[in-house]
């Protein structure tokens, strides 16, 4: 079982990554909603999401240093386009992870950065998201399962068409 443990650990927590990162990013959208006032305070559960999928992502990377059959290097699973495994999207994954990271992180510095630049900036935590969405889907152990895609439906799809609501234009009614 030993040999095996950082891969499985490694699968849990990119599973982990992208379910809570998906409610996250749901949770998000409706705070810039009028349904906001309808569910109270959103904002410690979107914290709270954002933060395990920071640490989901960490071990889903760090966890396959260990696994000696696919033997990635800490370049390999943290600098995008280094490993010649999957390198597409292996390396979108690495970029989703780290932007998310960052773009979660900022939270934390709004205050200097400024709350309409952060605002703007906080936007680009979709593109990550949909970034892991994509290296989820292409890349994944369990992609091809049944109980993964629905699984990833179950928040995915809320998630995006709470983004495709966020960003589709709405054209006034004329009486």
């Amino acid at each position: 079982m030993t040999e095996h443990v950082f891969w499985i650990t490694s699968r849990a927590a990119g599973i982990t990554a992208l379910l809570a990162s998906s409610l996250a990013v749901a949770l998000g959208l409706l705070m810039s909603t009028r349904l906001r006032t309808r569910l109270g305070d959103l904002r410690v559960w979107h914290e709270s999401l954002s933060l395990a999928t920071m640490v989901a992502l960490a071990v889903h990377a760090f966890s396959l240093l260990g696994d000696s059959y696919i033997n990635f290097s800490l370049a390999d699973v943290t600098i995008p386009f280094v490993s010649g495994y999957h390198r597409l999207w292996l390396s979108l994954g690495i970029i989703g992870g780290w932007a998310f990271v960052i773009l979660g992180l900022s939270y934390y510095f709004r205050g200097r950065i400024g709350p309409q630049r952060w605002r703007k900036l906080h936007r680009f935590t979709a593109l990550a998201w949909v970034l892991g969405i994509g290296h989820a889907l292409m890349m994944g152990t369990d992609a091809g399962t049944a109980w993964f895609l629905l699984a990833g439906a179950l928040v995915v799809i809320p998630a995006g068409a709470l983004l495709v609501r966020r960003y589709t234009p709405t054209t006034p009614v004329h009486a």
